[in-house]
């Protein structure tokens, strides 16, 4: 019940709060884009375009043109829970983007988020 809440959310709502984590640990917007670009197949006019849009989270991760396969490689906890562990599908690609964004705002290099 809790998911689908989440998956209701506005991605207008949703995504500047990621952007703003990052920015706030000197990062730029740039590379949030650059990440969910990797992560989903969107560009980044398509993903700037969603912001002004009432398209729900969920959707735009249901509706994503080309999850990158090297996404299983993301390991590691949010909110406690380890991203590799979760069972519900679509969750586990919104926890997949909190990841990269997490890591981002850690420091990490692009490369080293696009397991390259």
């Amino acid at each position: 019940m809790e998911n689908e809440k989440i998956y209701k959310m506005a991605f207008s709502k949703v995504f500047p709060l990621l952007v703003a984590k990052a920015v706030k640990k000197g990062r730029t917007e740039e590379k949030v884009f650059a990440v969910t670009s990797w992560l989903t197949g969107y560009s980044e006019d398509e993903i700037k375009g969603f912001e002004n849009s009432d398209l729900t989270y969920g959707d735009f991760f249901r509706n994503a043109p080309a999850l990158n396969p090297n996404r299983k490689f993301i390991t590691g906890k949010i909110c406690g829970i380890a991203v590799e562990t979760i069972e519900e599908p679509l969750m586990q690609e919104i926890r997949y983007l909190d990841k990269l964004v997490d890591e981002l705002a850690k420091g990490k290099s692009l490369d080293k988020i696009f397991r390259k």
